[in-house]
């Protein structure tokens, strides 16, 4: 049975706290949701800021081979006729293929908000969307707070989904607009919507009890058959229902068909991530970075032997991968599988994976923290195994921090490196003292290896292990570095933050290096 996906990223999304996107994210998402197969991407409002009207007027030339673009809006305003509202007219303007408008279904907003009677709210309805129909367009009617009104007067919810349909509606989508309404409530009043009203049925649920994803998976098997969302459930309050969890669950478990490639999914969770400039949520159902992260001991061992023993799906159908975590917890088995990667034939029992464990049980005591860092976890194990020298050494680093009358501050490092034999002196400035010492790094390095221009810093974060002795504790600097679409974590500890940084500056450089361009280290001969 198929379900048809309608993503609201670019429009209910773009209301979640801290998502602004340019007109260029916009284009890119959109895009790139192509490119997945999604059915229905709603674009924003027509009209109500500069950035969407010339987003619509750009988006008219995007060639778009999967995706249907809807432009969202509401019916006419009270005592108005649809073919002269402007909000309507905004609408036929922006010339998309499907049209998605919301009306009132709960009388309290009907009364109190619209401030009009329940019979002039009935005609808006109808009137908007046969207006929209008559000018050839694809329908959608959002019934706002459905599941409240419902329950405050099921009579009246349903003579507005009557007047949608009266209008020509192609689709009645059920909102659950304040997120509020429990599973089985929910499934009770569509059976009963399903009874009253012939017309194609939609889902749209926001996530403030934490349901958004459940509920509307129910919704799918009571019959709806159009589910609205966003990616990464981004949205207003807690956000909307999570379409990469809703997608993934209805084709791998339900047996429902979609349309999209899967095996993309994690690409485009990320990528709208990015674009949002927010963080990705590492722990995510079936996207995220931990999804099938595996660290205590008895659960790698078990996965190592059988993956259905601890994974409840193959990893690769959503285009993720599994992740063995290596740290103070971990059994051999952990260690062991890291390992391999560089020594494939070595034994559980070998006397180096006794000595790398003791080592690193040691050194996470110290405060370094190796599942976050697997770029320093797999210079440790080249070294142990004897088939990694370093591509450069510093030999002394000095730092300045200037502040001046006016209040401006200046920090400046002098460095020196030994690569191959030769001792390289620079000097650099930066915004900051880490800035500095990177870009003094990059100075004395990119003539060396010019691949490190293509390597930047993604992310840096700086923990006290702990606070009981003040500005003197031991602090741990970890950091994130990114190759094209590859990222790879970081490690340094100390009780001085930029020793501390420059440790995990240094080997991100290294891990870079030994990965990317193997044959600029001394041990290339070893890795063929």
């Amino acid at each position: 049975m198929s379900v048809f996906l309608y993503d609201t990223t670019l429009r209910d999304g773009a209301q979640g706290e801290g998502i602004q996107f340019s007109v260029e994210d916009k284009l890119r998402i959109v895009q790139k949701l192509d490119q997945f197969g999604m059915p229905y991407i709603e674009g924003g409002w027509p009209g109500a800021n500069p950035r969407d009207v010339e987003f619509f007027q750009r988006a008219k030339h995007l060639n778009l081979s999967t995706s249907r673009l809807a432009a969202f809006g509401s019916t006419c305003r009270p005592q108005s006729e649809a073919q002269q509202d402007s909000v309507l007219l905004q609408l036929i303007a922006a010339e998309t293929p499907v049209v998605t408008i919301f009306g009132k279904t709960w009388g309290l907003h009907v009364s109190q908000v619209l401030k009009t009677t329940f019979e002039e709210n009935l005609r808006m309805i109808t009137s908007s969307v046969a207006f929209l129909k008559a000018q050839g367009r694809e329908v959608f009617y959002d019934a706002e707070h459905f599941f409240d009104g419902y329950k405050a007067d099921p009579q009246y919810a349903l003579a507005t989904l009557h007047a949608a349909q009266q209008g020509g509606a192609d689709w009645l989508i059920l909102c659950d607009t304040n997120g509020g309404t429990m599973p089985l409530e929910l499934c009770a009043i569509i059976d009963s919507v399903r009874q009253a009203c012939t017309q194609k049925l939609g889902i749209h649920a926001h996530n403030d009890s934490g349901l958004a994803v459940a509920n509307s998976i129910m919704a799918v098997q009571h019959g709806i058959t159009q589910v609205q969302g966003t990616v990464n459930g981004y949205g207003e309050r807690c956000g909307n229902a999570n379409l990469v969890s809703i997608i993934p669950n209805l084709e791998l478990k339900l047996d429902y068909q979609t349309g999209v490639d899967l095996p993309q999914l994690s690409s485009l969770s990320r990528f709208v991530s990015e674009e949002a400039n927010l963080i990705p949520v590492e722990n995510q159902p079936y996207v995220g970075r931990s999804a099938f992260a595996h660290k205590a001991g008895m659960h790698v061992d078990g996965v190592l032997k059988n993956s259905h023993s601890f994974e409840h799906i193959n990893p690769a159908l959503v285009g993720n991968s599994r992740r063995i975590l290596v740290s103070d917890l971990a059994g051999r088995g952990n260690l062991l599988s890291r390992i391999k990667r560089y020594s494939p034939n070595i034994e559980k029992n070998s006397p180096i994976v006794t000595t790398l464990l003791n080592k690193l049980k040691q050194l996470e005591h110290q405060g370094y923290q190796f599942e976050a860092a697997e770029g320093s976890l797999d210079l440790l194990i080249k070294q142990q195994l004897g088939i990694y020298q370093p591509s450069f050494a510093i030999e002394d680093f000095r730092l300045l921090i200037a502040h001046d009358k006016q209040d401006n501050m200046s920090s400046e490092v002098i460095v020196k490196i030994n690569v191959n034999g030769e001792t390289v002196h620079v000097v650099s400035n930066g915004s900051g003292p880490v800035n500095a010492l990177d870009n003094a790094l990059r100075k004395a390095l990119e003539p060396f290896f010019p691949i490190l221009k293509e390597m930047e810093l993604a992310d840096y974060k700086v923990r006290v292990i702990d606070g009981t002795t003040g500005t003197c504790a031991l602090v741990k600097v970890l950091i994130e570095t990114r190759y094209g679409e590859d990222t790879w974590g970081t490690v340094g500890v100390s009780e001085n933050i930029m020793e501390a940084s420059m440790q995990a500056l240094v080997e991100s450089m290294e891990y870079g290096l030994m990965t990317y361009a193997p044959c600029g280290n001394t041990d290339a001969a070893a890795l063929n």
